[in-house]
């Protein structure tokens, strides 16, 4: 048989054949799992070769068995580097250990000092214990003068002599990778380089980034705190730093040595001194708005939405997000015009940051999608909030071509007879009312959530925002103070030019407090289920004809 034909020999009951001649041989399932995995390679090799085969499974096991003789050579010379020699000598140069002392257990302890050792003091190390090189051989090979190479030995038979008595302490210690996580959102256009899902499952990143969230920290200390050999440490911190294409990552290179945060992200401590900055002062800003929402009622209700019928409890829902945003952007305004105005604002297209989940949900989001087309509208423009009391309708990534509940809504604007509802359509449009899209009136339905048209977008908020023209002044003035000592605290001095994230991190809790004082003054009425018309509202413009 021809070479390239060798492949569809390997069926299930030959695999497990192989993986039985390699357990048989190996210490264990994961030596066996390796050793079989080489075979396959060989196989596979030999089979994008060339020519024929006269007898395929005699072959087949002659490749196992060339695969496994190499297999245990490897195996003898690791053995060999590791236990044969005089111990007490590698004993007395390295660590200058008693000679009473369990030879194999301290031997141990010294490759785990060494597997906790800078890359730079680890490959002397290595080289002249382990490979046997001279000082002059380990020079040439590291492209460095001799003297660096004695340098570097000297100083980490120091580290060794002072840790292995710890090290026999720290052997018992398990890995400190208790559960933590972070709730990070990113803003600007990431262009396949988001660096959040380098640690998105990862409780190994997750444990770096924290150790080096307020002090700039070394492999070595990483490595001691974590208690995992720095090697690993070293390999998991340029991960963070180049991120996915090499320009932004989670950490960055600070001096020599270091690492340090490269986006702002407050612990739990931070977090709660930057909410309670807002927090104190929502009180006075839910007066100010309840007179305001007094005084521009009727304006609120004279808005020319295209329901058949809303009402102002309706409105405010939609409007609460934008009440919380004017006093964040008037406490952001001051930092800028009277805190910040020499800091350089940081330049790239896409930034995170967020905040050490501590169990708090803050409830506050916000997502928009457009489409074209779809139902006789050349536009349409979605949007959706999700409060504490409200849930999240849609995503960002809302196809609304392909959504018949949306679909409906559109349709029934102007009034849709059930009559005309296919089977089909019917079980959506029951969809469609229970998560507030539709309602219905006697044999009609009709859309539930606001919608406006789209000339009209300019003028949807105008009213709310009035609410900056001076109107939370004092309290703005007060939160900006607070909030500046609280940034220079707690934001590292590189990343000052991202304070806004700061400020906007700081005013998470106010949309969910806000509804709260409003449903209690009784300006709105608390959504008779999550999912209702009170979380989503459209624009949108009729197709010419």
């Amino acid at each position: 048989m021809k070479k390239q034909e060798l492949l569809k020999m390997m069926d299930e009951e030959l695999l497990e054949k192989l993986y039985g001649f390699c357990y048989a041989r190996t210490s264990g399932s994961y030596e066996a799992q390796e050793l079989c995995s080489d075979i396959i390679f060989e196989l596979v090799k030999a089979a994008n070769g060339t020519g024929d085969i006269e007898h395929p499974y005699p072959f087949i096991w002659r490749v196992a068995r060339n695969v496994y003789a190499g297999f245990s050579d490897r195996r003898r010379r690791h053995k060999q580097l590791f236990y044969e020699g005089d111990v007490q000598q590698i004993f007395a140069e390295i660590a200058e250990i008693e000679p009473e002392d369990d030879s194999r257990e301290r031997l141990n302890q010294i490759y785990r000092c060494i597997a906790f050792l800078t890359k730079a003091y680890r490959e002397v190390m290595i080289l002249f214990y382990l490979d046997g090189l001279s000082t002059a051989q380990i020079a040439r090979r590291l492209h460095m003068n001799e003297g660096t190479v004695r340098q570097r030995l000297f100083s980490a038979r120091k580290i060794i002599r002072s840790e292995v008595t710890e090290m026999e302490k720290n052997t018992q210690k398990p890995i400190a990778l208790d559960n933590i996580n972070y709730v990070l959102w990113g803003t600007g256009q990431c262009s396949g380089n988001d660096p959040r899902d380098l640690c998105e499952q990862r409780q190994f990143s997750k444990h770096v980034i924290y150790l080096c969230h307020k002090k700039p920290s070394s492999a070595a200390e990483i490595a001691a705190a974590l208690n995992v050999p720095t090697l690993y440490v070293e390999e998991e911190l340029d991960i963070l730093e180049h991120g996915k294409n090499g320009q932004y990552g989670l950490l960055r290179k600070v001096g020599r040595q270091n690492y340090a945060l490269n986006f702002v992200l407050f612990d739990q401590d931070t977090m709660e001194q930057a909410n309670a900055v807002y927090l104190e002062q929502m009180p006075a800003i839910c007066g100010i708005i309840n007179d305001f929402i007094e005084q521009q009622k009727d304006e609120y209700l004279a808005f020319p939405y295209l329901n058949k019928k809303y009402d102002l409890n309706l409105i405010l829902w939609q409007q609460l997000h934008t009440m919380a945003y004017e006093f964040q952007g008037q406490v952001e305004k001051i930092l800028s015009k009277n805190y910040f105005s020499q800091t350089e604002k940081i330049k790239r297209p896409f930034s995170i940051f967020g905040y050490v989940d501590h169990g708090t949900y803050y409830g506050a989001g916000h997502d928009d999608v457009s489409a074209q087309n779809v139902c006789g509208f050349s536009q349409i423009y979605l949007n959706n909030i999700y409060i504490s009391r409200i849930n999240q309708h849609f995503d960002c990534n809302l196809n609304v071509a392909k959504n018949r509940e949306i679909q409906l809504a559109l349709q029934a604007i102007d009034g849709l007879p059930v009559s005309s509802l296919s089977e089909q359509d019917r079980e959506h449009a029951a969809k469609a009312i229970e998560s507030g899209y539709l309602y219905r009136e006697g044999d009609w339905l009709y859309t539930g959530i606001l919608v406006h048209d789209l000339k009209d977008e300019k003028q949807l908020f105008e009213i709310t925002k009035r609410l900056s023209k001076g109107y939370f002044e004092t309290e703005a003035q007060t939160a900006a103070r607070q909030l500046y000592h609280l940034i220079r605290t707690n934001v590292p001095k590189h990343l000052l030019g991202e304070w806004r994230f700061a400020n906007a991190l700081a005013s998470l809790p106010i949309v969910d407090a806000l509804a709260e004082v409003l449903i209690e003054k009784g300006l709105l009425i608390p959504p008779a289920h999550p999912l209702g018309p009170e979380g989503c509202w459209m624009g949108v413009s009729r197709s010419s004809e």
